[in-house]
């Protein structure tokens, strides 16, 4: 096996499933010639609220994500609304939806792709130009809201890649 491939692998099988799950992305989130600088999973809550919509009736509108970042076992970071990830080395980044593929069930959110519109403090996240959220479990709430601003969550689990430009 040549160097380059090794090396491939070899990042491939540190970085985990997510990057691995990668390679069959649909095509609104894929991100082809991107390089992955972390990749993580989450556990945490979708939060919805009741809120009025354009008809009048009461319906749950998400709020914010609430999520503790995982790697090999230890808790590696936080994401939070706005959208926003946060790394214990100090890094973060801040987000935008620019793609979206539906979860494996009615009961999953959607898989993103998106755009890193905003970088703060310095380490792994720093170079981070693109995120993907895959392989969702949960977070979709269902059922009526019958008092406009109740808060109610729904339970998700997901993994984030990082990934670079170039």
């Amino acid at each position: 096996m040549n160097f380059l491939r090794s090396v491939t692998l070899a990042a491939s099988l540190l970085t985990g499933s997510a990057a691995l799950a990668a390679d069959s992305l649909p095509d609104a989130i894929a991100a082809p010639g991107e390089t992955v600088v972390l990749s993580v999973h989450a556990e945490g809550a979708q939060v919805y609220e009741c809120k009025a919509v354009a008809d009048g009736k009461l319906a749950w509108s998400f709020r914010e994500p609430i999520a503790t970042l995982i790697a090999e076992g230890k808790t590696v970071g936080r994401h939070y609304a706005g959208p926003n990830w946060e790394n214990v080395d100090g890094s973060a980044v801040t987000g935008r939806a620019i793609g979206n593929a539906p979860g494996a069930t009615a009961s999953d959110i959607a898989w993103l792709k998106l755009e890193v519109i905003s970088h703060r403090g310095n380490g792994v996240l720093s170079g981070a130009t693109t995120v993907q959220r895959i392989n969702t479990s949960g977070g979709q709430l269902a059922g009526a809201c019958d008092k406009a601003g109740l808060l109610k969550s729904a339970p998700y689990s997901a993994d984030y890649v990082f990934l670079r430009k170039g």
